[in-house]
């Protein structure tokens, strides 16, 4: 379903790491035999902010018309 580089957005908030739902990630890696993904999220200017290894369904795959980076 998720490949390397695809843009998804969280679907909750994630507390521990200041990340809300809605925030831009691109995925980093995939792990098809758990269905999970690694997910770098980035900040306007491209720093990191945090990766996370996350279940495919906590996250949604963005269209290209959608924004690419958090704003804060």
């Amino acid at each position: 379903m998720y490949e390397l580089f695809d843009r998804v957005a969280l679907k909750d908030d994630v507390p521990a790491h200041e990340l809300h739902r809605g925030d831009v990630g691109i995925v980093v890696e995939t792990y098809p035999a758990t269905d999970g993904l690694e997910v770098e999220f980035l900040d306007k200017d491209g720093e990191t902010i945090a990766v996370l290894t996350l279940d495919a369904d906590e996250v949604r795959k963005l269209s290209t018309t959608e924004p690419k980076a958090r704003s804060a």
